[in-house]
């Protein structure tokens, strides 16, 4: 059981850790506001929660199906530009008014912008089925490896935003200005991507 446990920990590192879209944001967000960040975090969770309802139900086989996918990095593409945009045109907000700017962004909004932008992205069902293939191939115990997952996460999402928001009286103008640009860069590079990997598996599939 503690291997489980341990292994479904790593496994939970490794997805959360990397910087990806829902970490640039919550690096955004957790500069001004501590709960801002975790609320993107719980977001993003929850989309991951929902594929392993998913999963422990087998509805996960109808989802891995070619046009679903393809939808999912249709929106998915679009939703990051969009994000990529939103922060480029902030790049220039100065941090003392910047914490009354983001006030307008609502918790349950930015819970909402973190599950969304989870959920439509394809990585999130290939993850999610290659760590039931792996639990099943090394006959471990589903429920702690579970465990060990969302706990990884959870200690992620509740730790990494209370470091950079205690650490953002060293943050200055240029330095804000500098965040916004390149992960405005980052998301917008996340987007491109998705579609040109979408443009690849289509015209993959139609060689065939």
């Amino acid at each position: 059981m503690m291997v489980s446990f341990l292994e479904g920990f790593v496994l939970g590192l490794g997805a959360a850790v990397p910087l990806g879209p829902i970490n640039i944001l919550i690096i955004n967000e957790a500069i001004t506001r501590y709960k801002n960040g975790v609320a993107l975090g719980f977001g993003a969770m929850s989309a991951d929660v929902t594929y392993l309802i998913l999963i422990l139900f087998s509805v996960m086989t109808y989802l891995n199906q070619p046009i679903i996918l393809n939808l999912l990095s249709v929106f998915g593409g679009l939703f990051l530009v969009y994000l990529a945009y939103t922060i480029f045109k902030k790049r220039d907000v100065k941090i003392d008014i910047s914490m009354h700017e983001r006030e307008k962004s609502t918790l349950l909004r930015l819970y909402l912008k973190g599950f969304l932008l989870t959920f439509v992205n394809p990585y999130t069902i290939a993850f999610w089925l290659s760590v039931s293939g792996y639990v099943a191939a090394k006959d471990l115990n589903a429920s702690f490896v579970m465990l060990g997952l969302l706990g990884a996460i959870l200690g992620w999402i509740t730790m990494m935003p209370y470091f950079v928001h205690k650490n953002k009286d060293k943050i200055t103008q240029k330095i804000s200005y500098a965040i916004s640009l390149i992960s405005s860069l980052i998301l917008l590079g996340f987007g491109i991507m998705m579609f040109i990997n979408l443009l690849v598996l289509m015209s993959k599939n139609a060689a065939y």
